[in-house]
């Protein structure tokens, strides 16, 4: 037996065995969106409120998250789709399904994982503490999409190594066009 299908039945072979852990696993792999962006939101209402003068700087970190996680999973993540098809693994195998979903949608790499792991790489430079926190909210949300059944484990390992490199490339890439912008305005 393969790792990935190891790791799959171990994940996967707790969902039905619990009712509150499946309402959970559910609850999170279906309104992850919905999650985010009450957090974010009280991103911009409550840090610049307790940092006073820092409202630029989280405005900057969020657009900039959001920019990187679109980037991300609309961009990186459908190239490799298009050349690159993987079955869900509800396709192949019995599993413990406890969402429906799209079986003609490609599994690898995950979706979820690039776009919340670029994003949580993102907050992670501005602030290291919110960083982690959004990296923990990550790993919830991709932990419940392997839990329901729909993705593989690789599948969530690629998205969130992907999210990780694309995060950091684009800050880079933030942080020079910034100091650009910034030299340019004081000549």
């Amino acid at each position: 037996m393969n790792i990935d299908l190891y790791l799959f039945n171990l994940i996967n072979g707790l969902a039905g065995k619990y009712s509150a852990l499946d309402t959970l696993g559910i609850f999170i792999a279906e309104n992850s969106e919905y999650i985010l962006g009450v957090f974010l939101v009280m991103i911009l209402i409550y840090l610049p409120r307790r940092q006073a003068g820092n409202f630029k700087k989280y405005w900057k970190m969020v657009l900039e998250a959001v920019i990187a996680a679109v980037v991300t999973r609309f961009v990186i993540a459908e190239i490799i789709r298009a050349f690159y098809f993987r079955a869900r693994p509800f396709v192949s195998y019995q599993v413990n399904q406890l969402i429906n979903y799209n079986s003609l949608e490609a599994s690898f790499p995950s979706g979820h994982a690039c776009f919340y792991f670029a994003l949580s790489t993102i907050i992670y430079f501005y602030n290291k503490k919110l960083g982690i926190a959004f990296y923990v909210f990550s790993l919830l949300i991709v932990f419940s999409r392997v839990f329901v059944g729909i993705h593989w484990p690789s599948d969530i390992l690629a998205g969130a190594i992907i999210g990780i490199i694309m995060g950091l490339s684009l800050n880079i890439l933030f942080r020079k066009h910034a100091h650009k912008v910034i030299k340019n305005y004081n000549n």
